[in-house]
């Protein structure tokens, strides 16, 4: 489905990120991700990409740093040539109640999880012009919609992500630039798996398909929004919750 596409995906070594990586590699799209350094797991999943078939490469990358991204996206366009897909998926959380969260913590979530999307989409912007198409698929979060208790950096990060998400479609649609954003619900991670066993099980409650997700659950939505199955779709946010946030 994506053979011949170039795929760059931002914090990608782990989770969500490396499932979308592998995801598109395996439907034949070479693969550019970033982290925040490079370290045995990234060399990992260069190898794991490659067995794909195709060419894959990990980079350094500090995505709330607009002067490092630029460069880092000039390195990646001489390497592969274009840039076909870019799926902004970086992000933190610091999570607090509002009356105790810190200056620090509201920067760094709105820094890494929201100047991050403008960073690296402002960067791509030239390259995907020139060729006149790409998608743009952005990671937002269904507290993103619906806000959350104790969220409130995390969750307008995430809000300000959708409304960046329908502006970029609007304001690139004239190159057949599609932008559309993924809002995963309770999703099955190493930081999921942390919680206790009576927490995991009230959210799961909650959840019409009485499951959280899994990795592999959001990649098969970002590889729709990849490919051509979506070529008339832009604007969107797709909410992969298993009708958690109906």
């Amino acid at each position: 489905m994506l053979s011949g596409k170039t795929a760059l995906i931002t914090g990608a070594a782990r989770g969500i990120g490396k499932a979308i990586a592998l995801k598109l590699a395996g439907e034949g799209a070479d693969i550019a991700f970033t982290d925040l350094a490079l370290s045995d797991a990234t060399a990992q999943l260069e190898k794991e990409l490659q067995s794909n078939g195709v060419k894959a490469k990990g980079y350094a990358s500090n995505a709330a740093n607009f002067e490092d991204t630029q460069k880092v996206v000039g390195e990646i366009v001489a390497e592969f040539g274009r840039i076909d897909i870019l799926v902004n998926n970086a992000g933190i959380t610091k999570d607090g109640a509002l009356k105790r969260m810190t200056e620090d913590q509201w920067d760094a979530v709105i820094a890494v999880n929201l100047k991050s999307v403008f960073n690296f989409t402002k960067a791509v912007q030239p390259v995907m012009w020139k060729q006149a198409g790409g998608s743009i698929i952005n990671m937002s979060s269904v507290v993103g919609v619906s806000g959350n208790s104790n969220q409130a950096n995390y969750s307008a990060s995430k809000a300000g992500i959708i409304g960046f998400t329908k502006s970029v479609a609007q304001e690139f649609g004239i190159r057949g630039i599609r932008s559309n954003a993924i809002a995963p619900g309770f999703i099955e991670t190493e930081m999921t798996a942390a919680l206790p066993d009576e927490i995991r099980k009230a959210w799961i409650e909650q959840i019409p398909l009485r499951r959280g997700g899994t990795p592999d659950d959001v990649a098969g939505a970002v590889l729709f929004l990849a490919s051509d199955l979506s070529s008339y779709v832009s604007g969107q946010v797709i909410q992969v919750c298993g009708a958690m946030n109906c």
